[in-house]
């Protein structure tokens, strides 16, 4: 029997004790709750997880409805209408600039993102808060890594999400098209990262490097990532000042040269010689610009808390830029040297002054033309199908592939089939049976190489923090309690993922917290009856219902 059957059996045979029952003076029903997840066929793994939460919130006394919806849906209901939903199925992507906790730990959670930003669960703590700006300032790395353990662990007392796991990235290229030592490994993230599409190294006529996606990319814009597949494509378009190595640490890029002046004073001494796509030279004036237009009103919600910090970026002479902060920054070279992409001023200024006076912001734009400076340059964009870059002649590191192209493949069997026909050649995005593509591997010695990495990111349940009861902390503990997280890394994703309860991977070994996967507040569905009993939520007639006195006034998500 398949391990996911036979956990579900082995759980199907445990008497749950049910919370006890009175009727006088309760509060109202809880409405039926909604769990937004992504649809089977393109997500398995957290469908399938998503129907394990349900099963074990529903023993807690809630009508919970499972509400599959395409990506682009998904997002548009989450990230713009979030007064609407109530849970979602949600994921943190693996990026280089999320091997310092930063931008998980700052930006996730602080209130200051609740309206437009990253945010979107409005999670609002003045002590997180607190902490989470202490961490950013503090220089010394041993007090920092005690910052980000409180951090973690205030998080864990809070909830604003259920975490579920940190997936194991399995991937897989093509040996009989790539020179096998050719490929690149970073940390946390795999062979999909940067220096592995700059590096792999074509043997033959087939000179192209062709990746799969099971998301579509929803825009190819310097200024806005919406998603996973976005990512990939910007930090290929546009340079950086810095980049993160593969061993997780700031290198400079486009800067030849980052001086820590002081704790508040960083100096850049640009490359020489750098030119857009368009032939037109980088110029001091379009790295200043670059770390100016996030910051213009609100019109780069997700990139406007990077550049909060800067005081002042202004060039000093011929080829150096100084950025002055308002504090200390220990995440600035990561979190923001290495995250803002490098745009050309004469291009987006205009588009800026626009969209200024418009009531949308800058997201909403189509950068048709996409003119970084990066590796490669953008050749199209056909949505849900594919993304095509070519690579830059004129760049210092210029790929070693001719074209590097992103085919959307929402369906993993085709996935697999594409592979063995040679129309992809990269596995990069990959939440099917891992046995499937293992087995696939093995009968395919000659062609298959397959590579393994815990992925920085995580996948987890985001709470509606502004819609009760996912307001009360105490509710969340137990929802969090219920989910018995050993049961999704093994039934949900084939064993390929460890369970997870932080927004810490352990593949960051310095910052993580170890342990703090068992020290979920409740710890399973006997602990999480006993929260909801301390806090007044009793089960009447079956359905669970608020405490004494609290009205349903919350409209059900339609």
């Amino acid at each position: 029997m398949h391990r996911r059957h036979l956990l579900l059996a082995a759980t199907a045979l445990v008497a749950v004790p049910r919370l006890e029952a009175h009727a006088q003076g309760q509060g109202d029903p809880i409405r039926p709750i909604v769990l937004i997840t992504r649809p089977q066929a393109a997500a398995p793994a957290p469908y399938q997880a998503a129907e394990l939460i349900a099963q074990e919130w529903r023993k807690l006394g809630l009508q919970v409805d499972l509400r599959p919806l395409p990506q682009q849906q998904l997002t548009q209901v989450v990230w713009y209408e979030r007064q609407r939903w109530d849970a979602t199925m949600w994921q943190m992507v693996g990026r280089p600039e999320r091997g310092d906790p930063d931008e998980m730990v700052y930006n996730l959670l602080h209130s200051a993102n609740i309206a437009t930003g990253y945010n979107f669960v409005g999670y609002n703590n003045p002590d997180y808060d607190r902490l989470a700006e202490a961490q950013r300032a503090e220089m010394d790395q041993n007090r920092r890594r005690e910052l980000v353990r409180e951090v973690q662990e205030r998080v864990n007392q809070d909830q604003p999400y259920a975490f579920l796991v940190h997936p194991t990235n399995l991937q897989a290229f093509n040996k009989q098209v790539f020179r096998e030592d050719s490929a690149v490994m970073q940390a946390g993230l795999g062979i999909r990262n940067f220096w592995n599409w700059i590096s792999l190294t074509p043997t033959g006529r087939q000179r192209d490097i062709i990746v799969n996606s099971t998301d579509p990319i929803k825009a190819v814009h310097p200024l806005y990532i919406g998603g996973g597949p976005d990512s990939w494509v910007n930090e290929l378009v546009w340079d950086r000042l810095m980049r993160v190595g593969t061993d997780g640490l700031p290198q400079p890029w486009a800067a030849e040269r980052v001086t820590q002046v002081d704790p508040t004073t960083i100096d850049c001494v640009i490359r020489q010689g750098m030119t857009f796509h368009d032939g037109s030279p980088v110029t001091l004036e379009d790295v200043v610009y670059s770390f100016q237009a996030p910051g213009m009103g609100d019109e780069a919600p997700m990139y406007k808390p990077f550049v909060a910090n800067i005081a002042n970026v202004a060039a000093t002479d011929g080829n150096t830029v100084r950025f002055t902060l308002k504090r200390p920054d220990a995440a600035f070279h990561i979190a923001v040297l290495a995250k803002l992409n490098i745009i050309p001023k004469k291009l987006w200024d205009p588009v800026m002054q626009q969209y200024l006076n418009q009531p949308q912001n800058l997201e909403s734009y189509v950068d048709e033309k996409a003119i970084g400076s990066g590796p490669f340059k953008f050749v199209r964009h056909r949505p849900n199908e594919e993304v095509v870059l070519e690579a830059n002649p004129n760049h210092w590191s210029k790929p070693k592939a001719d074209r590097w192209i992103m085919r959307i493949i929402t369906n993993i069997e085709a996935t697999l089939g594409a592979f063995r026909r040679g129309e992809i050649n990269v596995i990069a995005d990959y939440f099917g049976d891992p046995e499937l593509l293992k087995d696939m591997a093995k009968s395919l010695p000659n062609m298959m190489a397959v590579r393994e990495e815990v992925d920085i990111g995580f996948q987890f349940i985001g709470f509606n923090l502004r819609r009760p009861p996912f307001s009360d902390p105490a509710f969340r503990r137990a929802l969090s309690a219920a989910v018995n997280r050993e049961m999704m890394a093994g039934a949900a994703w084939n064993g390929q993922a460890v369970p997870a309860n932080s927004l810490v991977s352990p593949a960051l070994k310095v910052w993580h917290d170890e342990g703090i996967e068992n020290r979920v507040p409740g710890g399973n569905l006997d602990g999480a009856k006993r929260i909801l009993q301390e806090a007044g939520y009793r089960v009447v007639g079956g359905k669970l219902c608020y405490p004494a006195g609290v009205r349903e006034t919350t409209p059900a998500y339609q």
